[in-house]
């Protein structure tokens, strides 16, 4: 074999130096590839109370667990030879447009988690042309996220108080301040037993202890923002001294039925969604009432553990009651994959909560856009990939969920 030096010509178009990324966050964010990427940077940058809130679940996590084995337990169907050149991604959910078939679910105590907090999300949701939820219990009001995105689509999430009329005036504002759907959430009677939460003491605000002095070091960046910024404040208090788990129990109200559905349904003059469906029989009957759309949900499993997996139930519920409302869905999320699996069984619309928060924790507005960008890049290489050119072309033949748990028969 004759070798010879290479000349510099030749070696010119192989040198690819990129120019040093002088702002670390960007570097971070532009390093990271997956949702899980952002996750892992997150957890470096977040105190552990405040990260494991957000990445916990109920007593063992085992619905989360299963709902995010459900979306690994799926063999996709690849149509070839199609054109795939132009993708589309958008459609109308609950009465308008939307860019992306995902949107950003309702999440509480958001600015514990990174100080940007819900304008964060609902800047960067607005930017990508889908809605953003506001919780009943978020960190920024219901008006300063209408004034912060006055051109994006906002909902907003309600729980059931026991005083009901600090429920309706809640309804009240969001009316006023151009939220056009609301998603009644009716999985929380009491609230899930979050052991990551006991052991870590999480409190509202923070409590300055021992193990968070410890658990700061690392993290100056955090509390510098924490305590440099509004103090936290929330839709429903401006203090709480115990536990998260421990102020839900005195806010929900246990004794919601069907017929408090219905009033609240003929209170909102725009779409209304129930969240927390985990049964065909619980879908029927509230799809009786008259509601726009429900969304499958076990609330991330945050609240009963061994509950449904919603994505295992989405086919069955789409086929019931799919022609009456529109079927949304969301837990276990953490890819575009996912999120096409679910549309072609059926689902109309998803959520993401930890997706979005694992990016705001990484990079505030920044990260949230990133995890968008993420989950977009792989919806549409997904969608290329299947051989579709639009969702409305995903269907169950693309998809087939691979059973791994499977009731026991014929004891």
């Amino acid at each position: 074999m004759k070798r010879r030096l290479p000349r510099p010509r030749e070696l010119a178009p192989l040198i690819r130096f990129r120019p040093p990324a002088l702002r670390p966050t960007r570097r971070r964010l532009a390093a990271a590839v997956t949702i899980e990427d952002l996750r892992t940077i997150a957890r470096r940058r977040t105190p552990k109370a405040a990260f494991d809130y957000t990445d916990g679940a109920a007593e063992d996590e085992i619905s989360l667990a299963r709902a995010r084995q459900a979306f690994r337990d799926i063999e996709f169907h690849p149509a070839v030879l199609r054109d795939v050149t132009a993708v589309t991604t958008g459609r109308d959910v609950l009465g308008a447009p939307v860019a992306l078939p995902f949107g950003i679910a309702p999440t509480g105590f958001t600015r514990l988690m990174q100080t940007e907090g819900e304008l964060a999300g609902a800047a960067a949701a607005a930017a990508a042309g889908i809605p953003f939820t506001l919780s009943t219990l978020g960190t920024a009001s219901i008006e300063d996220v209408a004034t912060a995105v006055p051109g994006g689509r906002r909902w907003f999430q309600l729980y059931m108080w026991k005083d009901r009329e600090r429920s309706m005036a809640l309804l009240r504002r969001a009316a006023d301040a151009g939220y056009d759907t609301v998603l009644a959430t009716v999985d929380c009677p009491v609230a899930g037993a979050r052991r990551r939460d006991t052991r870590n003491g999480m409190a509202i605000p923070p409590a300055l202890t021992l193990r968070t002095v410890l658990d700061t070091l690392p993290r100056p960046a955090w509390w510098f923002n924490l305590f440099t910024t509004e103090p936290l404040a929330f839709a429903s208090l401006d203090r709480w001294p115990g536990t998260v788990g421990q102020y839900m129990d005195t806010m929900f109200d246990p004794s919601v039925t069907l017929d408090d559905l219905a009033w609240v349904r003929g209170q909102w003059p725009g779409k209304f969604v129930v969240k927390g469906i985990q049964t065909l029989e619980d879908a029927r009957r509230v799809v009786d009432v008259g509601v726009d759309g429900i969304v499958l949900s076990n609330h991330g499993g945050r609240q009963l553990d061994r509950a449904p997996v919603p994505f295992h139930l989405l086919p069955t519920v789409v086929r019931d009651v799919g022609a009456d409302t529109e079927i949304l869905m969301d837990t276990g999320i953490m890819s575009g994959a996912d999120i096409v699996a679910a549309v072609a069984l059926g689902a109309r619309f998803t959520l993401i909560g930890r997706a979005y928060l694992y990016g705001l924790m990484a990079g505030g507005q920044a990260g949230v856009t990133r995890a968008i960008e993420i989950l977009t890049d792989e919806l549409t290489r997904t969608m290329r990939l299947l051989g579709v050119s639009s969702l409305e072309e995903l269907g169950p033949a693309h998809v087939t969920q691979l059973r791994r748990l499977m009731p026991r028969t014929g004891l």
